[in-house]
Parts: structure tokens; sequence; C-alpha cells
């Protein structure tokens, strides 16, 4: 008979496997999101300039707004383009 490593899968065995959503300021314990350090916030913006959503990102709410607040401190002062294209 032959063994689970011989069968050849129509799809992808490992399809729902995903691993799990963390909130990364919780994790790591920060408490403070500077908004003068535009090279952190880069991680929450996408190619666009776009600030990325909580379900893609995995913060929880609560760091999901200051995250916003930052990012839009940091436009306000011309540290971070409003509008671009291939920011990253």
């Amino acid at each position: 008979m032959a063994s689970r490593d011989d069968i050849k899968f129509l799809s992808n065995p490992k399809i729902g496997n995903r691993k799990k959503k963390y909130c990364r300021f919780k994790k790591y314990g920060i408490k403070h999101i500077d908004y003068k350090d535009p090279d952190f916030l880069l991680q929450f913006i996408n190619e666009q300039g776009k600030i990325l959503p909580r379900r893609i990102s995995g913060n929880s709410l609560k760091y999901q707004r200051k995250v916003a607040i930052a990012v839009k401190r940091c436009r306000h002062l011309a540290m971070l383009p409003f509008v671009t294209d291939l920011l990253k």
C-alpha cells in the first residue's frame, strides 16, 4: 500500500494551517509608539501609504488606534508621505 508521501494531492494539505496572529506590542511589552520614528511606522503602512487594518497587521484594538494616530502625526510633520507609489 502507498504511504502518505507517495500520494499526490490535488490541493495543498497545509491549507488552513495558519500561524496565529499576535499583537507585537503586547508580546514585547511596548507601551509607547513614537510618531517621530518613521522607520518603525513603515511596518504598518502599505506601498501606497495606506494604514494596514487590524486583520492584516494583527494589532489589538488599543494599539491599532495608537498606530493610526502616530502615522497621522508623522504624515503631518512630513516624515511619511500621505500618498505614494512603491513606498517600500
